[in-house]
């Protein structure tokens, strides 16, 4: 197949929940038929609710600033599937895509035929076999693994990790993971592995009691944050923050979190941790090397500013645990600014919990809708809102409700775009496009982060 036709064949399978099966087995079916090559380099494994795609971003900078040719493997994507595979900071090419996609295909197939599968795999369980197979043809010396949802039965979990980082738990996803954060701590937990170090950042109680029984069942050796990574000299450098951390004795100055937001501080932390323990298992990583792999990692749609007069901010916050997040961001870097918000949801997101969240920041608030199934309408949002502001504008095209938003900010005006990375992934789509031309207004756009 080619490049296009794998993403027909891909998108043939549906939304990338639909059809999604907790079980190892499937995975591991089409990997051992592939020859195993998950086996072929060490890896980390990264799971949370929150948090767990930029941790795992700057893990794979410093690794990759260390030496180490890092495979990075993500979800979901904003724009591109590419974006999901990535080798020391680059997409997975077109036709490398298809080359390892049409082979995981063609292995399914015969898998099916021979009764060996009893259905086709879902949309996931595709891209992780094709990462995993890019990865070893293209002779990685590490893979930084993100789960894309639970951890003890998600695709990812089929490596033996030499780390693995637990972000915060919080309250999303409860039909696939429970309705508590026992249960969803338990699913998480599953990512740990007998006599490998793990390095929590829950701070719920009760699921960090989970994590914590479950690394001592395995002897696993467990940093848990704060707790055993005191930070200290924490400044704002224009919405990036410094800080000191200190790591059983040993201080590391001066840390900066790439990302904007105090919240990205505990995320830096958590990937610093990581690797300092990798180093502590015999990986060289300097302190040079986690500087200078913090200062090359770039996240997109998380704060993501891409124009700054006014300011316009993208952020994929989908629950409420990010929106607290970006609330907390938003009064602590913008204070006394006026906030446009536009905002789109998820129909099976805590809307209402969100909306008392977010909606008082503003005074107008733009509601739209993303080309997706799963896309609550702006009606939807508003019947499930706990708070509305004076202004609400309905605008269905994302890009048509930015361009709104931004024409009717001054120069000093923030736009955050916020609510789900669906809604972000359109804004970004319709700007590569040239559907929206955001230097063409009083504003000035930050070309570097448009692509």
């Amino acid at each position: 197949m080619d490049y296009k036709q794998c993403l027909e064949s891909l998108n043939d399978l549906g939304h990338e929940l639909r059809g999604v099966k907790f079980d190892l087995k499937n995975i591991r079916k089409i990997i051992g038929s592939l020859g195993n090559p998950h086996s072929k380099y060490p890896t980390a494994i990264v799971a949370g609710t929150n948090g767990k795609g930029s941790t795992s971003a700057m893990l794979a900078g410093i690794l990759s600033s260390a030496g180490y040719k890092t495979g990075l493997y993500t979800s979901p994507h904003l724009v591109r599937v590419n974006e999901r595979i990535r080798i020391n900071g680059r997409e997975i090419s077109d036709n490398d895509f298809a080359i390892s996609f049409t082979e995981v295909w063609q292995t399914v197939d015969d898998l099916l035929e021979g009764e060996v599968l009893a259905h086709r795999p879902s949309f996931f369980e595709f891209l992780t076999a094709t990462a995993f197979l890019h990865f070893a043809r293209a002779g990685i010396d590490f893979a930084v693994l993100e789960v894309g949802m639970g951890g003890r039965l998600d695709a990812t979990n089929v490596t033996v990790p030499r780390v693995a980082v637990i972000t915060n738990i919080e309250m999303d996803h409860q039909a696939f993971l429970g309705n508590t954060y026992i249960a969803i701590a338990w699913e998480k937990a599953g990512i740990i592995t007998s006599h490998r170090p793990v390095i929590s950042a829950c701070e719920h109680p009760e699921a960090a009691e989970v994590i914590r029984g479950r690394a001592n069942e395995l002897s696993a050796p467990l940093i848990e944050m704060p707790r055993d990574t005191p930070v200290s000299n924490v400044h704002n450098l224009d919405g990036r923050y410094a800080f000191d951390l200190t790591l059983e004795g040993e201080h590391f100055p001066g840390l900066i979190s790439p990302m904007m937001g105090s919240f990205q501080i505990k995320n830096t932390v958590a990937a610093v941790a990581a690797a300092w323990r990798l180093n502590k298992e015999g990986f060289k990583i300097s302190r040079d090397a986690i500087q200078e792999g913090l200062r090359s990692t770039s996240w997109p749609g998380r704060m993501e500013v891409i124009c700054d007069q006014p300011l316009v901010v993208l952020d994929g916050a989908h629950n409420p645990a990010a929106a607290l997040e970006i609330a907390a961001s938003a009064q602590d870097l913008w204070p006394g600014r006026n906030l446009r918000l536009v905002y789109a949801s998820m129909r099976d997101k805590a809307i209402g919990e969100i909306s008392k969240i977010l909606f008082p920041l503003t005074d107008d608030l733009y509601l739209t809708q993303p080309e997706q199934a799963r896309a609550a309408t702006p009606g939807e949002i508003l019947a499930e809102a706990r708070y509305r502001p004076q202004r609400i504008v309905v605008e269905p095209d994302p890009a048509q409700a930015l361009k709104r938003a931004f024409r009717e900010s001054a120069a000093e005006d923030v736009v955050l775009v916020t609510g789900s990375l669906f809604l972000v992934g359109a804004v970004k789509r319709a700007l590569l496009e040239k559907r929206i031309d955001l230097g063409s207004f009083s504003g000035r756009a930050v070309g570097s982060q448009l692509t």
